[in-house]
């Protein structure tokens, strides 16, 4: 195996950008993170401190932040996606004259482009063809920024078409309380933590909606089948939904009060429009946009993704989350399980 990797460039200054920051540069390693915003850049420099998007966070003195991307990227062996997927495009486009070959890249953006319906491996590709075909891995699963900077147990999942890099990041990123395992399907990483978020907005619509626990749990298990039916549509590994990217991660954010998607949900359900909850968000809520996405990836695919449509009903169309309620529970009485070759009729 090669050896271990000794400095990162984190791409993406939000709370889930600096916790990761925060914890490679606890390890000792050299790492540089880049935010787009001013008074991000400012107040780590000066005062160790993310108060934007961190705050109360106690940063490690060697972390260096800056807004200059060339900065951000010279001599750094890995670099470490965290922007917003819709921005994702436009900030890769900007590294490219700064980007190398043997460099590896790891995204843990969770979401899918609106308008080319492309998960992260495949914008990279569109973006700098080539470059990372061999050296692209994605970091997902259960994981509250808050917890991770608390140091509490977290676990995730690290996905990597080649073994050796895979097991090169999970050294980088593992701690005493941070593990990570290893996974080779990184179409399936990518989807479950991008889709998990529709699902939480669903889940917490119905929190809103005073419906219980009961619908709450339908509607994680029920999203994590059609989740898994994209997936699987896309050539991903079944399997992989049951893990820490998948089931893991969605569990998570259905029911965890720290999840920004879960918190739309739970003020859409309780009768606000999305304009108004999202006009009052510091930090993105990356379900309100793969909604869209999503919506619109299983028209393609022709996968019936029934949560994720009455989701973008809601958010796009103005439906009232009661009467999309309704419509999930009268629609035709079916099988539990999509199992090939069975009997159903």
């Amino acid at each position: 195996m090669n050896r271990e990797f000794q400095s990162v460039a984190v791409i993406g200054g939000g709370s889930w950008g600096t916790t990761l920051a925060r914890l490679l540069a606890l390890k000792g390693l050299e790492v540089s993170l880049w935010a787009r915003e001013e008074e991000v850049v400012g107040s780590i420099q000066k005062e160790k401190e993310n108060k934007v998007f961190l705050p109360g966070v106690r940063l490690p003195g060697p972390l260096k932040a800056t807004q200059n991307l060339e900065e951000a990227l010279e001599g750094k062996e890995v670099v470490l996606m965290v922007v917003p997927s819709q921005y994702y495009r436009d900030v890769l486009t900007r590294m490219k004259p700064y980007l190398r070959g043997g460099q590896s890249l790891v995204t843990a953006t969770k979401g899918i482009e609106n308008d080319s319906l492309m998960i992260m491996s495949q914008v990279t590709e569109s973006v700098v063809p080539g470059l990372f075909t061999n050296s692209f891995s994605c970091l997902a699963g259960p994981s509250f920024a808050k917890e991770v900077c608390q140091e509490l147990p977290t676990a995730v999942t690290i996905a990597s078409k080649d073994s050796d890099l895979g097991k090169r990041l999970q050294i980088l990123f593992s701690t005493e309380y941070f593990r990570a395992y290893v996974s080779d399907d990184v179409v399936g990483v990518q989807l479950a933590g991008a889709l998990k978020n529709v699902i939480a907005i669903a889940a917490g619509a119905s929190d809103g909606l005073g419906f219980g626990h009961n619908a709450r749990a339908a509607l994680i298990t029920r999203g994590l089948a059609e989740i898994r039916r994209l997936g699987v549509a896309m050539g991903a590994d079944p399997m992989t939904f049951s893990g820490l990217a998948g089931v893991g991660d969605l569990v998570l954010t259905c029911t965890g009060d720290l999840s920004r998607n879960r918190t739309v949900g739970l003020q859409v359900g309780k009768g606000m429009t999305i304009q108004e909850i999202t006009s009052r968000m510091k930090m993105v809520a990356e379900g309100v946009k793969t909604t869209k996405s999503a919506y619109h990836l299983a028209k393609r695919m022709e996968v019936d993704m029934p949560i994720a449509e009455q989701v973008y009903q809601i958010l796009y169309e103005g439906k009232s989350p009661k009467e999309a309620v309704k419509d999930l529970m009268t629609r035709a009485l079916k099988w539990e399980l999509d199992v090939p070759g069975a009997q159903k009729s």
